[in-house]
């Protein structure tokens, strides 16, 4: 687990909902391990197969990894991001 250090008000939280193809959630887990702004991974039942917190700084670099990292991920069907509300 990967501890960041920030100041409440400056730090904008978003959880992403993933579905990915069968039988690759172990593998999608591990990579979505290794991005820098991913706090925590759990893996889910139900219409997503899991659910990532993300932490950063700055809403504009959320929307970066989503767009770029996360949803060009191989094995990654779809997406749904909810940020939370300050």
């Amino acid at each position: 687990m990967k501890y960041y250090i920030f100041f409440e008000d400056f730090v904008t939280i978003a959880f992403i909902l993933i579905k990915s193809d069968l039988g690759s959630e172990d593998q999608v887990l591990e990579k979505l391990k290794k991005i820098e702004q991913v706090f925590h991974v759990e893996r889910t039942f139900g219409d997503y197969d899991m659910v990532v917190k993300m932490e950063s700084e700055h809403i504009e670099k959320i929307r970066e990894i989503i767009s770029w990292d996360i949803k060009k991920m191989e094995k990654i069907r779809s997406t749904l991001t909810l940020v939370q509300k300050e």
